[in-house]
């Protein structure tokens, strides 16, 4: 039987929900996508899957949201402020971008970029594991690419909920692909090598051995990035996209993504191909805010905004 909830959110100003949750627009409806003004994903909260629906009828400068919750079963109170805890991470509402945008005034290309993408707050993922996972698969391969296999092993292997006669699912839990073998895990189209990183780091968390959402109390980048470095398959360019990803650690900069290069580039360097120290160099005018003006670019570069 499935129970539904309804709940209402505000956010920290300026926050443009349409925007913000677009890059979903062509995502997989059975495991997030956005339309029609609705973002929806399957979340896991211990044992319960929750079908998370969410609309905005407010504004950039008064932003609300009409959350609706299909569960199936009950939730208790301390569910109740988890699942809110949650969606607010989701996309980071409790974010004050006028922070950002005051940090990043004198880069002019930045606020001009800004005033364009007024209340753009970049999504999360729900837990570090899933920001993880999905860095390692996109080591070295293209986003098109990297989007058909994750969603092929969230279809693999996620938890399903059903509702009104169609199924969704949720991301593997660590539990989950650590008990399957590496061979089940390549056949959703990554390499040996991936595979045997996914199934190596899901038993270090299913172990103990690996702490990955304690990560988030940490204060120190460097100290996030050296933890992550220890374990095979994590490198700095996969910590920095786990911690912008899944931590909200916004000084971090992937800067030896290629996608990330040529944003840069075409920003900044009037398309000329530059290198990671050169990427990092331009990232320092945007002090601890380097990681989400990196996404901003990303994002102008994606709807052909021009600064």
């Amino acid at each position: 039987m499935i129970a539904t909830t309804k709940i209402c959110l505000e956010a920290t100003s300026p926050f443009n929900f349409g925007l913000s949750a677009e890059i979903f627009s062509k995502g997989d409806r059975q495991i997030r996508k956005y339309e029609n003004n609705r973002f929806w994903q399957v979340m896991h909260f211990d044992e319960k899957l929750l079908l998370v629906n969410i609309r905005s009828f407010g504004s950039v400068d008064n932003p609300k949201l009409k959350v609706e919750l299909k569960t199936n079963s009950e939730l208790t109170s301390d569910d109740a402020k988890n699942v809110e805890k949650a969606i607010r991470s989701l996309f980071n509402l409790d974010l004050n971008l006028a922070e950002f945008y005051d940090e990043t005034k004198t880069d002019e290309i930045m606020r001009r970029l800004t005033r364009k993408l007024l209340g753009l707050k970049i999504p999360a993922t729900q837990t570090v594991f899933e920001a993880l996972i999905d860095s390692i698969v996109e080591q070295q391969i293209s986003i098109k690419v990297a989007t058909y296999i994750e969603n092929k092993l969230t279809k693999k292997f996620g938890d399903t909920l059903s509702v009104e006669g169609e199924v969704f699912y949720a991301f593997p839990t660590p539990e989950k692909l650590a008990s399957v073998g590496v061979e089940e895990i390549r056949r959703c189209g990554l390499s040996q090598r991936k595979s045997e990183y996914i199934k190596g780091i899901s038993e270090l968390v299913v172990d103990r051995e690996l702490n990955l959402e304690n990560l988030v109390r940490w204060e120190s980048a460097k100290d996030i990035i050296h933890e992550l470095d220890k374990v095979r398959g994590i490198g700095v360019w996969t910590a920095e996209l786990t911690m912008l990803r899944g931590m909200a650690k916004f000084e971090a900069l992937p800067a030896e993504d290629l996608g990330l290069k040529r944003v840069i580039s075409r920003y900044y360097c009037d398309g000329e191909a530059i290198t990671g120290a050169h990427a990092r160099q331009i990232a320092e005018k945007w002090g601890l805010w380097k990681g989400l003006a990196a996404y901003y670019l990303i994002v102008a570069d994606m709807k052909d905004i021009e600064a």
